[in-house]
């Protein structure tokens, strides 16, 4: 099953590359890493954005956990009532453990490809599918300046490179803290509470250091996979992070229009509103009508008087 999904469609992708790409393996690799980083596009969005998401509750997070401490039953529900599951914190890893298949399939790959040796070569005519001819691609070019792809750097460069881009990479892809500098301010009590903040912290220094210290047995070629694939996440990660930052200002900016029009609204309560003065000409009708109606009277209490003497 293991050669079936994972061994297999690579070999043979890379070998159809490097057939239609004029027989550079360098090239062959580069756009086969970019092909596997567009698939797991989405999950990287999908993570950055849960990551930023819960950065933005921590401020509730902790408030939750501190009142709640004791009732943990409690605290799962005022979780779910904010929209968080601290399952997610895990998701961080779940681009990590896509990729690790191809990591492990690729490093075999190299070594069957690249290592022209009988066994390998026999084992390679195994694998090969109908549409591609070994005949023509055969032996395989592995040097690129002074790099065999096939044997790990002799200069330990590609291991530098591979610890620099990987950490500029969980820099990029990792939400900045909101309260980070206030938190500094009051001695970093906060964030040493938070699991989620202690596991992105040790994941920002301890994973590419690993892969920086495996990468001094790696095959070039494998290096050159995770530098190339590392500088994609930092473009990737620079990217997400200002359409991000842009929706926020957005929203932001939405929020506060709506508040500038609950509060500016000119509109005045009907209890409020100012009575309107009588017009001139409304005046002199109602005081006719009224000297009219006195006079009406006058007159009819003169004949009542009148009738009463008779």
């Amino acid at each position: 099953m293991w050669d079936l999904l994972i061994i297999n469609p690579i070999t043979n992708a890379l070998l159809w590359l490097y057939d239609i790409l004029g027989n550079n393996f360098l090239l062959a690799l580069t756009v086969f890493t970019i092909f596997t980083r567009i698939l797991m596009l989405p999950l990287n969005l999908r993570q950055q954005r849960s990551m930023a998401k819960t950065q933005e509750m921590q401020p509730q997070i902790r408030a939750i956990q501190q009142k709640y401490k004791d009732n943990p039953q409690k605290m799962q529900e005022e979780f779910q009532k904010i929209g968080y599951n601290p399952a997610e914190s895990l998701s961080g890893c779940l681009p990590l453990l896509a990729t690790m298949p191809i990591l492990f399939g690729l490093f075999q790959v190299l070594r069957l490809v690249l290592d022209a040796t009988p066994q390998n070569l026999f084992d390679l005519t195994q694998r090969v599918w109908s549409f591609i001819d070994l005949t023509d691609l055969l032996p395989i070019e592995s040097n690129f300046l002074w790099l065999n792809l096939g044997q790990p750097d002799p200069l330990y460069i590609l291991p530098i490179l591979v610890f620099a881009t990987m950490f500029l990479q969980t820099r990029f892809t990792t939400p900045s803290s909101a309260n980070k500098n206030n938190d500094n301010k009051k001695g970093g009590n906060n964030q040493q509470d938070d699991p989620t903040a202690a596991m992105t912290r040790s994941m920002q220094y301890t994973m590419p250091i690993m892969f920086g210290f495996f990468s001094l047995s790696f095959q070039s070629g494998l290096s050159i996979y995770f530098v190339l694939s590392n500088i994609i996440g930092i473009a990737q990660g620079f990217y997400t992070r200002r359409v991000m930052e842009a929706e926020k200002e957005a929203l932001a900016q939405e929020k506060d229009l709506k508040a500038m029009g609950m509060k500016g609204s000119t509109e005045i309560p009907e209890a409020q509103m100012p009575k309107e003065k009588p017009s001139p000409s409304t005046t002199n009708t109602k005081r006719k009508a009224t000297q009219g109606n006195g006079s009406k009277n006058r007159s009819q209490s003169k004949r009542k008087r009148r009738s009463a003497k008779r």
